[in-house]
């Protein structure tokens, strides 16, 4: 059979977005809770925390992201694991028998429909954070602040690319988050001043205007993009081994 378009591909994993209200919701969720929860800490606890030493108003104004990355991992790993649970994707191959235009077009609508989402909501947190902070925040002109909102938004897509590859990788949604959580939110914390190269970690150092340890702001954005990388090179190598 011969293939669609790669345009066609496109339109249709779009249509799958916008059409499943679990991955539409996921998506607006990212929005939602990076700038909401966000805006609500800083307002109700940053003038007290500004008394702290070490305070540092734009990694602090993105404690939304601690929800928001939560709704970004949900939104990758329902998009391709979904598929999996509800048997669509034998259709979904039948009708593009290339699994890599298949695949090549469902990571291009999830990456691109999270970055169109997450550039927004990190400008958005970093303005309003700064805002909220009054006196205490930093100017949206200082070295570092505008940085930090457009990080957030390449973060937040490449994690979104990462949970995909590993939903692919292990076609399950309880599998894929049983992983994911405990690599985002559980071994950073438990392995401390060593998990400078975690995707997490290295990811967010470009929300610190100054940031701490071996890695700078786009060195660790580039490695969570070879975690990223890594995840969906796995998951075509199984996408193209394995049955649907």
């Amino acid at each position: 059979m011969k293939d669609a378009p790669f345009t066609a591909v496109l339109r249709s994993e779009w249509l799958k977005v916008r059409t499943t209200p679990s991955l539409a919701g996921g998506l607006l969720a990212v929005l939602a809770v990076t700038v909401g929860v966000g805006a609500l800490v800083t307002g109700l606890l940053g003038e007290a925390e500004s008394d702290n030493p070490g305070f540092e108003p734009v990694s602090f104004a993105f404690f939304g992201l601690n929800f928001g990355q939560v709704a970004a991992i949900c939104f990758g790993v329902l998009a391709v694991a979904g598929e999996y649970g509800h048997g669509t994707i034998r259709l979904s191959l039948a009708a593009v028998p290339s699994r890599e235009k298949f695949y090549g077009a469902k990571l291009t609508v999830l990456g691109g429909l999270a970055l169109v989402v997450g550039l927004p909501a990190g400008l958005i947190t970093v303005a309003v954070g700064q805002a909220l902070l009054g006196e205490h925040g930093a100017g949206i002109g200082d070295p570092g602040v505008l940085r930090a909102g457009i990080g957030c938004g390449i973060y937040l897509s490449l994690l979104t690319l990462l949970s995909a590859g590993v939903a692919t990788v292990l076609r399950s949604t309880a599998g894929a988050l049983g992983t994911l959580v405990p690599l985002i939110f559980l071994i950073s914390p438990v392995v401390g001043p060593d998990a400078w190269f975690l995707p997490d970690r290295a990811g967010q150092q470009v929300l610190h205007p100054v940031p701490e340890g071996p890695l700078g702001a786009w060195s660790g954005m580039a490695v969570m993009a070879l975690w990223t990388a890594a995840a969906l090179c796995a998951g075509l190598a199984v996408l193209r081994r394995r049955d649907a």
